[in-house]
């Protein structure tokens, strides 16, 4: 393996800036010809190297990161969460994985006096959690299917020692801690388990030791017991009681009724490949429609980075979004016409209406949510491409019971709108975010990608794509380039066009005289997402991966 350092570990750190946590360390593109895994957190990413490295295949070691991230990025996911993968095998096969939780099968009374759903609390923990069995779907797809060879177990004892024997806390957990300090009375939980006082008071928890027994014994009972214990077990009783002392509507019957789903992934032709991405409920047609968009254009004609650049993506963006929130729903209750939006003449409809010379309204509401992208590659050509997700930082903000286990608050994104086809039904699955994708060239996996940051997935993942893709860089040199992020941010209400400040003084004004409400964000903002991406290059013989500069992560090659 070759990691080749892109930055002077010896120079001084650069200005710190309020906005955005410290970067981890050194940025770094990993390199090598038999395997890759990357994360947000470095130490979940040895734990799925050390998977590789012990015989193991890339769903393998993609369990056993998505299980320490559990532990290790406590703030974007957790086993209270929903869990999204794509599986890719040496024959070029792909199936998706979607675990999304459904909503209780009695509604409570009181949503009928409500005029919103509760965005934070026991009242938004309105949907069970699908992450644990879309994981336990996705091990035994791997020992029947793809001669998986380590057991369950053995997958989450990483997890078990990092939550046992403790960890330094991210500079991201710091973050985001001290970003929520003013609404800690809404997050009983992570004050009660993660807020810095718990650590005698101090004002930063970056780099301290962080335990968390009762999440431990929870995994070591999943490890034991298997992945159907966290719905039909003992541990889904405790999950259940401390999900209704919390004051949820879930109940252990809910629990039992979680299914992570096995479906075959939609798919957009671009520039000679095939883009592959979930089903609805999820968002994967938005970010297939936006690529389907852009290939009716040349890119080698327009500068990577230049107004034209970042307006053609732009106009693209606000095209799909309008489509999706029309749209998209859970299919079991609301049709949504995904072959029509990716139809041809539906794309070459949607390209005409872009003008080059003049930004389109921007009419939407924004929504947060954050995430975590994980992806592996084994020597045997197997791939995965994953995202994990409790909604909000810090999901609904309460544990459920003693288990150590923050439930999330996708019941948020429902509707009380009867009209609305995101509108709360008993056993519907919410509109989901997450999206990660595959990029299949000849047959086989050629680019892993996903990332952080709900509205702003599909946004980041066209920059990405597009940097890959049409302007040939390797992974880190596209993830580190500036990105946008059209809507709303936790730091500015105004939907404006937000870009990072390193695009450029020219870039900014020309996107404000085509009419763009442009704003800035700073360099490296972790409001511009957290991707992962992994290129696969198998005429040369090479794997090539990285995670976003924004984030605590790292690409370790095998």
């Amino acid at each position: 393996m070759e990691n080749i350092d892109l930055q002077d570990p010896t120079a001084p750190p650069a200005r710190s800036d309020s906005a955005r946590p410290a970067p981890a360390g050194p940025k770094q593109l990993a390199r090598s010809r038999h395997g890759m895994v990357t994360s947000p957190h470095a130490l979940a990413s040895q734990a799925g190297l050390d998977i590789l490295k012990a015989g193991g295949n890339a769903v393998e070691a993609a369990i056993a990161i998505g299980a320490c991230l559990s532990v290790t990025y406590p703030h974007f996911t957790g086993l209270g969460g929903d869990a999204f993968m794509l599986i890719g095998d040496a024959a070029g096969k792909v199936l998706t994985v979607s675990g999304i939780g459904q909503a209780p099968a009695q509604l409570p009374s009181w949503l009928g006096a409500l005029q919103t759903i509760p965005q934070r609390g026991p009242m938004s923990m309105l949907t069970t959690a699908g992450n644990v069995d879309a994981m336990g779907q996705a091990f035994e797809f791997s020992r029947d299917q793809l001669r998986g060879k380590l057991s369950w177990p053995a997958l989450l004892q990483p997890a078990v020692t990092l939550a046992r024997d403790g960890f330094p806390y991210t500079a991201s957990g710091d973050f985001w801690l001290n970003f929520r300090a003013a609404d800690m009375h809404e997050l009983p939980g992570v004050a009660r388990h993660f807020h810095p006082a718990g650590a005698g008071g101090a004002k930063s928890a970056a780099g301290q030791l962080f335990r968390q027994p009762q999440l431990a014994q929870t995994l070591e009972t999943l490890a034991e017991h298997g992945h159907r214990d966290f719905y039909e077990g003992r541990l889904a009783q405790r999950l259940a009681r401390g999900l209704r002392d919390a004051g949820s509507a879930l109940t252990a019957a809910d629990l039992a009724g979680t299914r992570a789903r096995v479906e075959p992934p939609l798919a957009q032709a671009y520039r000679g490949g095939l883009l592959l991405a979930h089903q609805p409920p999820t968002q994967g047609v938005t970010t297939l429609e936006i690529m389907g968009i852009l290939e009716r254009f040349d890119l080698a004609s327009v500068r990577e980075g230049s107004a034209d650049y970042y307006h053609l993506l732009v106009e693209a963006v606000k095209l799909a979004f309008t489509d999706r929130d029309r749209y998209l729903a859970d299919p079991d209750f609301s049709p949504v016409p995904c072959a029509d939006l990716l139809a041809a003449a539906s794309l070459d409809r949607a390209a005409s209406r872009i003008s080059m010379a003049r930004a389109q309204p921007w009419p939407h509401a924004f929504r947060h949510g954050d995430t975590v992208y994980v992806g592996a590659v084994d020597s045997m050509g197997n791939s995965v491409s994953m995202l994990q997700t409790i909604y909000f930082d810090w999901g609904s903000g309460v544990m459920a019971g003693e288990t150590g286990v923050l439930w999330h608050n996708r019941g948020a994104a429902f509707s009380l709108d009867p009209a609305h086809p995101n509108a709360i039904r008993p056993g519907k699955r919410p509109f989901h975010t997450l999206n990660p994708g595959i990029y299949m060239k000849d047959g086989a996996p050629r680019i892993l990608y996903g990332t952080q940051g709900a509205d702003g997935q599909p946004q980041t993942l066209a920059a990405i794509l597009t940097r890959l893709i049409d302007y040939g860089m390797d992974p880190l040199s596209a993830l580190a380039r500036p990105r946008f992020l059209l809507g709303r941010t936790f730091s500015d209400s105004r939907d404006t066009l937000k870009l990072e400040s390193d695009a450029g003084a020219d870039v900014f004004g020309e996107l404000s005289r085509r009419g763009h409400e442009v704003g800035m964000l700073p360099a490296q903002s972790p409001l511009a997402g957290q991707p992962g991406a992994i290129l696969i290059d198998r005429a040369q013989g090479w794997i090539s991966g990285a995670h976003d500069p924004r984030s605590d992560g790292r690409a370790l090659g095998l």
